[in-house]
Parts: structure tokens; C-alpha cells; sequence
């Protein structure tokens, strides 16, 4: 039972301090996830954020919808669990500390691996759970009782029995591949961790001189090749040419002397060239390059022969051959590219880029000018570099096979569904993927090599030892594996596989679990085990209750980061999918569709909008704009809306507070005798439903704005204004009930202000937050609701036309109404009081009205006219609108004719024509209603 107390409400909403208070008791009475050993289960786990990252306006959306759900579900009676944690994140980790190093004057250098390894853990336990607090402050009713940490000791035994067991069923191996290679991380990075950026820059064009005497068959004695790279040519091995291409067939196999390095190579033939491009004629470079790379391949040059002209920084190195002119030994990159340009003008060998002046004079450049595509790395911010190293990878192709044919079937729903081209394209093409780093912060791959170079895969160093034998020294790969490779894991790693039967959890957020023995990683690192084991509830463990999961909600940026590598791995691993639905949602934007960028100045922060308008604020404003398929715009002034939302719903329970309606003991609808009531109630049922479908749809705009208009409109706007002056027992009762209903409702997108209200509204057996789904065993009373909806019609229409004619709200009006059907003369006389009050009329007479002036008012089926003479004074009325109505015509026809023409459309800035777009309906619609007005005066 709850022990906190009902008090007369504040007369201020002010959600800072109900936050902060809400949110420590849910957490310290362990009610996000209360037991319910007996209860369906439903899981999701949440996308584990970086344990170097703060809470972004992307995280804000992603975890406001996932905590929908799992309020929603747990309202429900369902033992939901939101599985959360955080990982470990390699290189940014690595990158923080690194800097905190340089920045008190030391470096990674001065220590032994596992000295820096423990530096990054002292690191992780001072500075590395801000973003959970953060999300704590969003109001996540995540289970932090199990909180995990990718390095956790469970987890890490989870990751290399999966690589030791993929490398057992030849899915990982290791080879010599052309990766993206960071130059100032010094490692690999796979190609989702690069960016792409335009950068301007040359194509330079150079002569490459043919071999021994041979000519082409227009008498040319060199080939013309053109790069935007021009270094690379220091490892060049071939040229190739389309089999196809008539200009070259006579000297296909012949030889190319390399200016620079005095290198022999062939010209081969392979499509990979376009004879409709350039010269037709492409240097290879297959060490440095992933086309060339391939056609390296085809032309029978072997990965370990392919000539490797750069070090880890990126700095000129020898060839194996030897040929690389000592003067480029050790430049950088861009340096040696200078002085490759330079070396081959001074010898005659670059084409000059031709163009002209002004006054149609020759002017010469090295290089034509380009915009570029290049390519750079998504943390270190440098120019990617392409280089053949010896690296880890997972057949992909492989591992794929199984999560395309869950989608196909249904076993994994996409919703979108529209995704689901994106997810087969990427799937069906996909490349092995490289899973090892050259980093220290990470799990280290579990391989050990003899001194001959054998290579042995082990889960321990003693499991690797005794496949070498004893009087073989091992050392261990120094690599560790991708981040992504552990975090594939997440949805059955964390629920205590390989173990099924027990959860190892990580509390109070400390990351690995704080607890007893230190145990050794297998290379020496000590780190703490975790507490003891949690076991599931009921009679099943807790992977085999919890796994497969309900839902995985992502953002779509990162679909091919983790969520296919989790139905890869889950599939292969549990033999089921990982998820039974993946929600895709969309990138929050600026409020101008701008992606939103540190450089452009427009990131928003939502821990600042959460301290200026409330957590529940920017929760609604999260859900009500996210349709599925679309980004959401950020914008302020409706985050302030909501804000103004929550008020409201503050104001009506204090006005119920103040005329003695509290909340209900029913989960069931009560008795209602009067119309009002009945109506009331139909429209709860109506409501949940929506509500419902709209849940099991994933649509959280439909479902936010169902509950929003349903709080603002009927519940707000009408209801309450209905029932005034008459707070009888029954509309007491009804009013509490639905009240209830109401904070059940919105709870999900709205947890602080619903909670305390919830409690301010009367003495409770227990907390909103577990409290029962609306379950009203009511229906709609079609005769209620006709003659409610009929009333509402009447004084909304009546005040629309009073807005119209100018006429003062609160003036009283005569009405008329001759020859009304029974069902209407039926509500009028049911419903005298609230004409009165509400329309501002006294009374309706069932008789034609008098000659002159008038207005008509439709209500249902009636035409009800209030005479206007006396009221307002026609005539200047009526050329008052009148001229109105021209404006506005005027000002719609003139934007109409722009947004007619597509050279604005087409070249005006975007803003500008969804201004004028935006212009273009108000006055359209100002000139419909000014037609309506004058249509009144007849």
C-alpha cells in the first residue's frame, strides 16, 4: 500500500520538484519491475548507450518510446522487464582517457596494457554512469536492479564463447584485407564508423610511359592515367584497361615502366575500367584501394603480394620490392602527394589541366579542380585510409542467411514495413565483417599464435595451451573486437546465456558487478565478479521467460550496427529471432527538417528543455510527433504546449478536488443514470480502444493525440463544463472514475504529473505506476451520446457564429425553432439549464422566429435561427466582411499563382515555399469562414 497522502493540490503545476520525488520512490520500492512471477512476460531491451555519452535529443526519443511501451505493458499485468546498461564503447572510451592523459601531460605509452586498462576502469567507476542519471531524469522505469555493462565478467564470457565458438564452425577467420584504417585511432573501423564528407580537391592526369619501345596503334608511347590520389602511384602494380576498349587491345600484357620508382607492371584487361571515362585507362593500386583491390585479384597478384606503401600513421614506408625513392620514406600522406606531383612535372610526366582565362587565354593547372567524396572516420575525424592488414573477420553472408528468412516469414516484423527493402539490400550484399581493433580498451580477442605463427582459439589461455602442447611458448593477439560484436549479444547476453538459469546483474549502475574474488580475465587484467546470480521468477529461467524479446525500438541509423547483427547472432546462437517486432523511428531534426549538428549551432539539448518545461513535457511532445516513417522536427513552442497540457489536466483535478470528487475504487465503470454520464463513459471506452490499437500499431502520434483530445476536448472543454452546478452523487462518482481513467491513460507518456495526481486525488492501495489497464465493462449509450454530441454541436456552432458577427460571447440571444422531430424537441426539454448556460440562449421556442435580420445555427438535424435585429448592426456588418473576404481572396490567389509556378517552387529556398504554402492555407481558410459569416446574415 502507498504511503503517501492526498493534500489539496498546489494552485501551480511545477514538475521539477514531483520529478525528483516520483522517481526515487518508484526506483527504491523496486516498482519498475514489481513481481509478477505468474504474469506473461514482455521484453525489451534497450539500445545500451555509450559509457562515455550524455544524454542526446536522440536518446530522448528512443527511450521516451521504449518507456511508453513498457509502462503501457506493465499497467497491462504483464512481469515486464526494460533491460538496460550500457557498453563500453572501445575506441571513444580509449579516446577519453587518452585525453584526459594529454591533458595532465602523459600518454597511453608510459604503461603497460593492463596499467591503462585499469586507468579506463578507474575512469568508468568516477565519470561513466552520467548518461543513467540522465536517463533517469527522463522518468525510464528501466530495471536498474540488473544493470549491465558490456565488460561485465558474464557478458565477457558470453563474447568469447560466441567467437570461439563461430571460429570452431569456420564463421570467423582471419585474413589479409584492404579495411578502413584510422590513422589516428591506428586502427580499423568498420564501413558503418565512416562518414562521408565533400571535400575540395585535384584529378591529376600523368603519363605512363610504356615499356620497351611499344607503341600504341595511334603511335602514342604511353598510357594516360588519372587519380585524385596521386601518392598511391609509390605502390601501383597494374593498369587496366576494358577488354573491350579498341585503343588499348595491342598493348594489353605489355609492360608499364613507373616513372618514379622505376617499377615494372602489366596493363590487364578488366571491366572494372570505363572506356567512357577519362583516358579509359585506371591505375592499380591494390594495397590502397578497394576496387583495385579487386582487380588485383582478378589479375592473379595475391593478397600477400600486394604492395603496402604506408605505416599505422599513415607515413611513407618501403615496398617490399624496394623501389620507393628514399626522399618519400617517412612523409605524410598529403606531403608525399605534393612532392609525387612535384617528381612527376620536373620529369614531364603530368598532364596539365587546361582552361581559360577571361580573355580566352590558355591558362595551365596541375590539377582539375573537384569536389570529392572522401572519406573520413566517424571518431579520430581523419581522411580514411585504405590498407591490407591481417585482421578477424565473421562470415557475414553467413550468419545473414537466417535473420533475411525470419523477415520474409513474419518471424521479425519490420515497421515500418517500407524498411524492409533497406534491410534485404544491405543484407543481401553484405561484406565479411571485421570484427578486430588495435586497441587496448575492449574485449581481447581470445587467440594465441607459437612462435612459428600457428594460430589457436581458445576461451581460456590454458584451454590454448594445451592445443599447442606444453613446450610451446604462446603469446596472445594483441586486437580486441569490435564494439558491435559484443553488443549483438545484448538481448540474450544479459539475460544470463550461456548460463541459462541464472542473470548475473550489475547493480547500483557501478558497471561490473561489484562482489567478492577478483577473477582474471585470461591475460592478466583482474576484474570484480558480479553479485550472485538472479534467478528467473516462476519455474522458467529467465532467458528462456524473457528471450526471445517482445520488441526492439531502434533509430534506423543504426539497423546495420546492431540491430541485423543481434538477428544474426541471436538466431544462430538461441536458434530463435532476437525480437519478435523492430520498431524503426526516424532522426530528430531542427525545427527547419536540418539535421542537427554542433557546426550548424542548432543542437537542442533535452535536459535543458526538461528543466525548463518538465520531463512530461518533452515526453508527449516525442511521442505525438513521431509518425512512423517520417523524422520529427524540433520545436519548442509545442513542448511549451504540452507543457500548457499538463496544466490543464492539473487545473480539472483540482477544480474535481475542490467539489468533493476523488479518485474511484472501481476499475469498472459505475452506475450512470443521466446523459451526461452515460456519454462520459462511452467515450473511455471509445478512448482505451483507440488507445489500444493504436499501442498495438506502434503509433505513438495516434496514440498520444487519442488521449490528448479525449483529456482536452471531451473530458476538459466539455465534460466538466457540463456537470457544473450539479455534483450529484452519481457525477461525483462517475467524474473520480473517469478522472482515473484518465491518469491510467496518460501515464505512459506522462508518468510524474499523472503519479502525484493520482495520490492527491484520495488515499491508494498502491502506486499509478503499477495500477490496472482502463478496463470499463461499460459500452456506448448511442441515446446518450446522440444527445450530448447534439448540445456540444449547438454552443459550438453558436459561439462560432457569434466570433463571426462580432457579437460578445456572453451576450443572450432569442432562438427559434419551428417543426422540430421528436428526438430533438426531446433534447431541448431535457436539457434546459445547459442551453441557457452554456449556448447563451433563453431558452429555444418551437415557433417560426420573427421577420428581419438572423443567423442560422445547425445542431443535429435542427436549423435553429436567432434573430439579429437590435443584436449587431447589419449593414456595417456585412460591408465589413464583405471587404475582408476580398482581402483575403486577393492574398490566397496570389499565393496560389506563386506556388502555381515552379521556378519559385523549384529554386526558391525550401523554407520559403513552405512559408508561402503555410500563407496560402490561413487565407484560404480566412476566406472560407468570411464566406460562412456572410452566408449567416442571409
Amino acid at each position: 500500500m502507498t504511503d503517501q497522502n492526498s493534500a489539496e493540490l498546489a494552485k501551480t503545476f511545477e514538475p521539477a520538484g514531483i520529478e525528483a520525488k516520483w522517481y526515487a520512490h518508484w526506483e527504491q520500492n523496486g516498482l519498475f519491475r514489481p513481481e509478477r512471477p505468474d504474469a506473461e512476460p514482455y521484453t525489451i531491451v534497450n539500445p545500451p548507450p555509450n559509457v562515455t555519452g550524455s544524454l542526446h535529443i536522440g536518446h530522448a526519443l528512443d527511450n521516451t518510446l521504449q518507456d511508453v511501451m513498457i509502462r503501457y505493458e506493465r499497467l497491462r499485468g504483464k512481469d515486464a522487464l526494460w533491460v538496460v546498461g550500457t557498453d563500453h564503447a572501445g575506441i571513444a572510451t580509449q579516446m577519453v582517457v587518452e585525453r584526459q592523459m594529454e591533458a595532465k601531460g602523459d600518454k597511453r605509452s608510459n604503461y603497460t596494457r593492463d596499467e591503462f586498462i585499469g586507468k579506463v576502469w578507474e575512469w568508468k567507476h568516477e565519470s561513466g554512469g552520467t548518461i543513467t542519471g540522465q536517463l533517469r531524469r527522463l522518468g525510464c522505469s528501466m530495471d536498474w536492479s540488473r544493470e549491465q555493462f558490456t565488460m561485465d565478467p558474464h557478458f565477457t564470457k558470453a563474447v568469447v564463447k560466441v567467437f570461439v565458438d563461430l571460429y570452431n564452425q569456420g564463421l570467423i577467420y582471419r585474413d589479409k584485407r584492404l579495411v578502413n584504417w584510422d590513422p589516428k585511432l591506428k586502427t580499423a573501423i568498420s564501413d558503418l564508423e565512416v562518414e562521408t564528407r565533400e571535400v575540395q580537391g585535384g584529378f591529376w592526369h600523368f603519363k605512363y610511359p610504356l615499356a620497351d619501345g611499344v607503341t600504341r596503334d595511334d603511335g602514342l608511347d604511353y598510357i594516360e592515367v588519372a587519380t585524385t590520389r596521386p601518392e598511391t602511384m609509390l605502390a601501383d602494380m597494374c593498369v587496366a584497361v576494358h577488354p573491350e576498349d579498341a585503343r588499348y587491345l595491342s598493348v594489353i600484357g605489355k609492360d608499364i615502366l613507373q616513372p618514379l620508382t622505376g617499377r615494372r607492371f602489366k596493363i590487364v584487361a578488366d571491366e572494372h575500367a570505363d572506356p567512357e571515362l577519362g583516358s579509359g585507362a585506371v591505375k592499380i593500386t591494390p594495397g590502397h584501394d578497394f576496387n583495385d583491390f579487386e582487380v588485383g585479384k582478378r589479375a592473379g597478384i595475391k593478397a600477400a603480394d600486394m604492395l603496402n606503401m604506408f605505416d599505422a600513421e599513415a607515413k611513407v614506408v618501403q615496398t617490399a620490392d624496394g623501389l620507393v625513392p628514399a626522399e618519400f620514406i617517412g612523409m605524410d600522406r598529403f606531403d608525399a602527394r605534393k612532392l609525387v606531383v612535384e617528381r612527376m612535372k620536373e620529369a614531364g610526366f603530368l598532364i596539365p589541366h587546361v582552361t581559360k582565362d577571361k580573355e580566352g587565354n590558355e591558362v595551365l593547372q596541375d590539377a582539375e579542380p573537384r569536389t570529392i567524396q572522401t572519406p573520413f572516420g566517424d571518431r579520430g575525424g581523419v581522411v580514411i585510409e585504405p590498407w591490407l592488414t591481417d585482421q578477424w573477420y565473421v562470415d557475414a553472408a553467413e550468419l545473414a542467411k537466417a535473420p533475411m528468412e525470419a523477415v520474409r516469414s513474419g518471424a521479425i516484423e519490420i515497421v515500418p514495413k517500407t524498411w524492409e527493402k533497406t534491410y534485404f539490400n544491405w543484407m543481401e550484399n553484405i561484406q565479411p565483417w571485421c570484427v578486430s581493433r588495435q586497441l587496448w580498451w575492449g574485449h581481447r580477442i581470445p587467440a594465441w599464435y607459437g612462435s612459428d605463427g600457428q594460430c589457436y582459439v581458445a576461451e581460456t589461455e590454458e584451454e590454448a595451451q594445451a592445443k599447442a602442447g606444453t613446450s610451446v611458448t604462446l603469446s596472445r593477439d594483441e586486437d580486441v573486437l569490435d564494439t558491435w560484436f559484443s553488443s549483438a549479444l545484448w538481448p540474450f547476453a544479459t539475460l544470463g546465456w550461456p548460463e541459462d538459469e541464472t542473470a548475473p546483474p550489475s547493480p547500483s549502475g557501478e558497471g561490473p558487478g561489484v562482489g567478492a574474488i577478483p577473477i582474471s580475465d585470461g591475460a592478466g587484467l583482474q576484474s570484480p565478479t558480479p553479485t550472485p546470480p538472479l534467478k528467473g521468477r516462476g519455474d522458467k529461467s529467465l532467458l528462456a521467460k524473457h528471450y526471445p524479446n517482445d520488441l526492439l525500438i531502434s533509430g534506423f541509423d543504426i539497423l546495420f550496427f546492431w540491430d541485423a547483427r543481434m538477428a544474426m547472432q541471436g538466431l544462430h546462437f538461441m536458434k530463435e529471432v532476437p525480437w519478435k517486432k523492430l520498431y524503426l523511428h526516424g532522426l530528430v531534426r531542427a525545427a527547419d527538417g536540418a539535421k542537427m549538428s554542433k557546426s550548424k549551432g542548432n543542437v537542442v539539448d533535452p535536459l535543458l528543455l526538461i528543466d525548463k518545461y518538465g520531463a512530461d513535457a518533452l515526453r508527449f511532445f516525442m511521442c505525438a510527433m513521431e509518425s512512423q516513417g517520417r523524422d520529427v522536427k524540433m520545436d519548442e513552442r509545442r513542448v511549451e504546449g504540452y507543457r500548457n497540457f499538463a496544466t490543464k489536466l492539473w487545473d480539472a483535478a483540482r477544480f474535481c478536488q475542490r467539489n468533493g470528487i476523488s479518485g474511484s475504487t472501481s476499475v469498472a465503470a459505475p452506475a450512470a443514470t443521466s446523459a451526461v454520464n452515460k456519454w462520459i463513459i462511452g467515450e473511455v471506452v471509445e478512448t482505451v480502444a483507440a488507445l489500444d490499437q493504436a499501442m498495438a500499431d506502434l503509433r505513438f502520434d495516434a496514440a498520444a493525440n487519442t488521449v490528448y483530445h479525449f483529456v482536452w476536448d471531451q473530458f476538459c472543454d466539455w465534460y466538466i463544463e457540463l456537470i457544473k452546478g450539479n455534483f450529484d452523487t452519481e457525477t461525483r462518482a462517475v467524474a473520480g472514475w473517469v478522472l482515473d481513467q484518465i491518469l491510467v491513460m496518460l501515464h505512459p507518456f506522462m508518468p510524474f504529473v499523472t503519479e502525484e495526481l493520482w495520490h492527491a486525488l484520495g488515499k491508494r492501495d498502491g502506486e499509478l505506476i503499477v495500477a490496472a489497464w482502463p478496463d470499463p465493462q461499460a459500452a456506448v449509450d448511442p441515446a446518450a451520446k446522440r444527445e450530448v454530441e447534439w448540445l456540444i454541436a449547438l454552443v459550438s456552432n453558436l459561439r462560432t457564429a457569434k466570433n463571426e458577427l462580432g457579437i460578445a460571447p456572453g451576450a443572450k440571444l432569442d432562438a427559434y425553432l419551428p417543426d422540430p422531430s421528436a428526438q430533438t424537441r426531446a433534447i431541448i426539454e431535457a436539457n434546459p439549464a445547459v442551453i441557457e448556460r452554456l449556448a447563451r440562449l433563453n431558452g429555444i421556442r418551437f415557433a417560426p422566429a420573427p421577420a428581419g435580420a438572423a443567423m442560422q445555427v445547425g445542431a443535429g438535424d435542427a436549423n435553429i435561427v436567432v434573430p439579429l435585429d437590435g443584436v449587431i448592426d447589419i449593414a456595417a456588418e456585412r460591408a465589413r466582411l464583405e471587404k475582408a473576404l476580398q482581402v483575403s481572396q486577393k492574398e490566397a490567389r496570389s499565393l496560389e499563382g506563386r506556388l502555381g509556378n515552379p521556378s519559385f517552387v523549384e529554386k526558391a529556398k525550401p523554407e520559403a515555399v513552405e512559408k508561402a504554402r503555410a500563407d496560402h492555407a490561413m487565407h484560404a481558410a480566412e476566406a472560407e469562414r468570411l464566406a460562412a459569416a456572410l452566408g449567416r446574415l442571409g
